[in-house]
């Protein structure tokens, strides 16, 4: 058949489109059935692209209205043009969605729009939204449908005073008062980009801490961070109502363990509690395909379902639910379908809070590390002692390194400071090769960058760092 693909992959997402510009350089007959107008997925239509674009813009105008003076800049107060910045980060996201496209074209992928089905195996339908439905064949089928905001019970996301991420990104005027569900990743961020922009934000927390699963010191001295920026927290705490008056809302809060509520004016709800795996309407179930009780899909070497021909990657299956895990994954099942031997190293994917400063990690917390009876030795240095950070009036936060202490391997690292997503990767590249703490230590480091702190925690490690 003219139709007949070695394989098709269902989603253009991160991990879609990249799995699928892999296959085709390996010279794999390829198609992707893509549901959105533009690809690209959650990632670069309404999260980690736009989202970084006003985190950007965010900081440029708080720097301009609070930072430029110290370095004896005067401007005078800034204006925002919040249309002008919306406008800004929808070219960001135009040209790079506009990328995928030319990518497709450029490996000779066909592309087809519409809803994605599996019919069983080496069987796709596509459903677009006007006209008749096609059904594809293939010897292979990669699900890679990404995710989608979780809801909390009983309240409803409505886009624009109750909103997910997607909403969050949209706003047609700063809030008076944000209130952020969830202290994750997503809540913080755009937390962050509206209370720079002149918003009031209270972020409303389940458990005791922020960023759940990161490092306890990290997190501990981050909250602080962000609290001098004017982020308010209620931690063990929970939203178990939210009543809508006119263009106000009313946010019913209440301790987590139970107890007297509380209630909070806020213009804007933002629910930002995590995320749920895209696998409804698939076909999956219907295929046969296995779930886990979380509702992703079961894979097993070679990320294989427990059907024939039918793999899954990305936020749909096991693992973090970041783009460069689901990338990794792409690139990995197009090379075992391809008869290569495709891996990822789970222990070395990177982790990044793109708020100002940024929290960057790899490996393991010094909880994880107790919990599983491994010793270790830590090593930290703060960008107070770095000569860059001062000269770039960037000097909080710090780097923390976890080293076997038998064997010195690097187990871990923190580091919480500007440019923090930029200087994890000389660790993960230490740790994908089994280096030690001192074989970083004993690598030049460029004078003056504010990568030389990453350098002094790993021989502080050894207790013998240089500038401190």
């Amino acid at each position: 058949m003219a139709d007949a693909y070695d394989l098709i992959v269902i989603g253009t997402g991160p991990g879609g489109y990249v799995c699928a510009i892999r296959a085709a350089q390996l010279g794999l007959k390829v198609a992707v059935v893509e549901k959105r107008e533009t690809y690209g997925g959650t990632c670069l239509n309404i999260g980690c692209i736009p989202s970084k674009a006003l985190l950007h813009a965010s900081e440029m105008f708080d720097e301009a209205g609070h930072g430029f003076e110290k370095l004896g800049i005067k401007v005078g107060t800034p204006k925002l043009d919040l249309k002008g910045m919306m406008k800004h980060k929808d070219e960001v996201v135009e040209a790079n969605v506009s990328g995928v496209a030319f990518l497709f074209k450029k490996n000779k992928i066909d592309t087809y729009q519409g809803t994605g089905k599996v019919e069983g195996p080496g069987k796709v339908s596509v459903t677009p939204d006007k006209g008749k439905a096609q059904t594809l064949e293939t010897k292979a089928i990669v699900i890679a449908t990404g995710s989608a905001s979780a809801n909390l019970p009983g309240i409803e996301v409505d886009e624009k005073q109750i909103v997910s991420s997607t909403g969050g990104l949209e706003l047609t005027k700063v809030p008076d008062h944000l209130v952020v569900v969830g202290a994750g990743v997503i809540g913080l961020e755009l937390g962050s980009v509206w209370r720079r922009l002149g918003a009031k934000v209270t972020v409303v927390e389940f458990l005791d801490t922020v960023l759940p699963g990161m490092d306890g010191e990290v997190r501990k001295q981050f909250k602080r961070m962000l609290e001098k920026q004017g982020l308010e927290f209620k931690l063990s705490s929970k939203v178990t109502g939210v009543e809508k008056s006119g263009k106000k809302l009313k946010v019913s809060v209440e301790p987590a363990k139970g107890g007297e509520a509380a209630t909070l004016d806020a213009d804007i709800v933002l629910v930002s509690i995590g995320r749920t795996p895209y696998t409804e309407g698939l076909g999956l179930k219907e295929a046969g395909v296995e779930m886990d009780e979380r509702g992703r899909v079961k894979t097993g070497d070679g990320f294989k379902t427990n059907v024939d021909g039918i793999y899954a990657i990305g936020d749909v299956i096991a693992g973090p639910m970041l783009a460069h895990k689901a990338e990794d994954e792409g690139i990995a099942v197009a090379e075992i379908l391809a008869g290569q031997h495709g891996h990822v190293n789970y222990d070395t994917i990177p982790s990044v809070v793109y708020t100002h400063p940024e929290v960057a990690v790899v490996g393991k917390t010094e909880e994880q590390l107790k919990e599983a009876g491994i010793e270790y030795r830590a090593g930290k240095f703060p960008f107070t002692a770095n000569g860059r950070a001062r000269a770039m009036n960037a000097t909080e936060g710090f780097v923390k390194f976890l080293a076997d202490k038998k064997t010195d391997e690097v187990l871990g690292c923190h580091i919480v400071g500007v440019g923090a997503g930029e200087m994890i990767h000389e660790v993960c590249v230490l740790m994908e090769f089994k280096g030690a703490a001192e074989d970083l230590g004993r690598i030049c480091h460029a004078h003056p960058t504010m990568s030389e702190a990453v350098r002094e925690a790993s021989l502080a490690v050894d207790k013998r760092p240089i500038h401190m």
